[in-house]
């Protein structure tokens, strides 16, 4: 294994009855880089997450961690990785800094690194003047800091998160982020699994996963740039009769409405004034237009449509 990588799969597939759910995974992540798995509920995110972290076993294929088989040196990964699941394990009827002893009990770290460890996590996850609240009372976002400041007790060489910040209110999210970046700036891997595609914009390179299968690695911007055709907008007066009379015409691969606006994916720049004169035809007033490059969640939609496509031409 390449020293620089911290992770590395090879043919990873994890299979649970007739479901794949991890389909021929590989992979390589680079030391120091905050990398995010991005996709939808029942993509196989968690199930990555938990075989590179040991929780569970391959079906078949391999991965290295932290230089380390996940197949045979569990033992050696869990002494270099934290892991924070979607429900992280804390006890509620503990208080906070009970809560982080506790985890530092579980991970073996040497009492005379406790306190100075301790007081550095409470405070960059602004949780010193709440050490004596019980984990129970707190709200979502600062559960959810408590729970990154236990897997972080051990300092890990690697942090798996799998969705830390489903359902947490937008400020504890930016707080969030931020507490990544800082453990980013002093040399950690972060491995981080998503379905906010505003999240991924803020990785250094990520991989968007959908049924278990991996659909393009590479870095936020040029996964943007990827998509080989044009990208238009167009904000309307009503959106849903103009995305309906998009989706039929003529050069119109794909379309999609947000609010007032709708993103149309043409393979020529020529189509728009067709489009727009059409649009105005069927008394759909068109306020504004203008080419765009495409959000992330353009190409993942487009991404997964040609997949999909693909799979219902090979099933005829």
């Amino acid at each position: 294994m390449n020293p620089s990588l911290a992770i590395k799969t090879s043919g990873l597939t994890k299979i649970f009855g007739n479901n794949i759910a991890v389909d021929n995974l590989s992979l390589e992540i680079r030391q120091g880089e905050l990398f995010g798995l991005v996709g939808p509920d029942g993509a196989g995110k968690s199930t990555i997450m938990r075989l590179l972290a040991t929780i569970m076993e391959p079906t078949s294929g391999e991965a290295m961690v932290a230089g380390h088989s996940i197949i045979k040196e569990k033992e050696r990964i869990k002494e270099k990785i934290g892991y924070m699941s979607q429900q992280f394990g804390l006890y509620e009827d503990l208080t906070v800094m009970e809560n982080i002893i506790f985890y530092a009990d579980i991970y073996e770290v040497p009492k005379s690194e406790r306190p100075h460890k301790i007081e550095r996590l409470l405070g960059f996850s602004n949780l010193t003047p709440f050490k004596g609240r019980l984990a129970g009372k707190l709200s979502g976002g600062m559960k959810q800091k408590l729970g990154l400041a236990c897997a972080l007790i051990n300092t890990p060489e690697i942090l798996f998160l799998d969705e830390p910040t489903n359902g947490v209110d937008p400020v504890s999210r930016r707080d969030f982020w931020r507490i990544l970046y800082d453990i980013l700036g002093e040399g950690a891997t972060i491995f981080v699994s998503t379905a906010y595609l505003d999240e991924a914009e803020r990785c250094t390179r990520i991989g968007l996963v959908h049924r278990g299968k991996l659909l393009a690695v590479d870095d936020p911007m040029a996964i943007r740039k990827s998509l080989g055709h044009f990208m238009i907008e167009i904000w309307t007066d009503d959106s849903r009769k103009a995305l309906d009379i998009a989706k039929t015409l003529s050069g119109v691969k794909s379309a999609n409405s947000y609010g007032d606006r709708l993103h149309i994916e043409i393979t020529n720049r020529g189509f728009l004034e067709g489009i727009l004169t059409t649009l105005e035809n069927n008394a759909v007033t068109v306020r504004d237009s203008r080419e765009i490059l495409p959000s992330l969640e353009d190409i993942f939609i487009s991404m997964i449509e040609d997949r999909e496509s693909g799979e219902n031409f090979q099933s005829e």
